[in-house]
């Protein structure tokens, strides 16, 4: 479950988003983006926001665009960085093109690969917020995803590769572009038909891009636990890489993600 304040941000989020996506090379609308949706996933850790919005652009088209928030810099990954933001509740925020952030990369996985789906919002403290956009993972549940520690990042035409030690995430930017994976995550919004927005597939080839530390750096993100507590009984997860054997380990019970 996701705690969200009922506060403010200057720049908005919108506004940040518009002046990052011309820079993108799978960006081809117009600028002035309108939201038509938007999903969140957790952080166990009560570390980083997880959020990614559905956009409309000028030509019609939907872009997909998963953001994470943090309390301090994230070391490393300066070319991920979005902008910054005054939260009138937690203060400064660095926000975070997802797909350049671990933790968004292992929520992806872990909903893809165990047949996950967003999480429930509340509102502060008096009253809850449906999604507007609902997503479901193709995977099984009880499948053991490990913590993703670094990522790899490509854009390759409409999509963007995330590679890491695990697998390879393909998250479609321009939501209709073709994936091929074994896995999927689909989303709908507005009463649509449910379309795949990212994929999760064996690594096949090395991908360039700036592997980037999960959690490196301070995060003034983790508030005592003064809100109620919603509750997550810590689950084994098994850490794996490629050609190794399998490692279980048990994760600390951590407070509650707050955005």
């Amino acid at each position: 479950m996701a705690i969200i304040y009922n506060a403010t941000l200057n720049p908005s989020k919108l506004n940040l988003l518009n002046a990052w996506l011309p820079s993108r090379p799978w960006f081809t609308g117009v600028a002035d983006v309108q939201r038509v949706g938007a999903y969140r996933f957790d952080d166990p850790a009560g570390e980083v926001g997880i959020e990614a919005f559905l956009l409309q652009a000028g030509d019609g088209s939907v872009l997909h665009a998963p953001l994470t928030y943090r309390g301090a810099p994230l070391a490393g990954a300066e070319e991920f960085l979005i902008g910054t933001t005054e939260h009138s509740v937690l203060g400064r925020r660095w926000v975070y093109d997802g797909c350049g952030d671990p933790v968004w990369a292992t929520a992806l996985a872990k909903t893809v690969l165990t047949g996950g789906t967003q999480v429930e919002e509340f509102v502060d403290v008096d009253g809850r917020v449906e999604a507007t956009a609902t997503v479901l993972g193709s995977g099984t549940a009880g499948t053991q995803v490990g913590e993703i520690d670094a990522v790899s990042v490509h854009d390759e035409g409409l999509t963007t590769l995330i590679r890491t030690d695990l697998l390879e995430l393909v998250v479609i930017r321009v939501v209709g572009a073709a994936v091929s994976a074994a896995q999927t995550l689909t989303g709908s919004w507005s009463g649509g038909e449910p379309v795949v927005l990212a994929g999760a597939r064996p690594i096949r080839s090395s991908r360039p891009g700036a592997a980037i530390s999960a959690r490196a750096g301070p995060s003034h993100e983790r508030r005592p636990r003064t809100t109620p507590d919603l509750g997550r009984t810590p689950v084994p997860s098994v850490q794996f890489r490629a050609g190794h054997s399998a490692r279980l380990c048990r994760m600390p019970p951590a407070g509650r993600p707050q955005r």
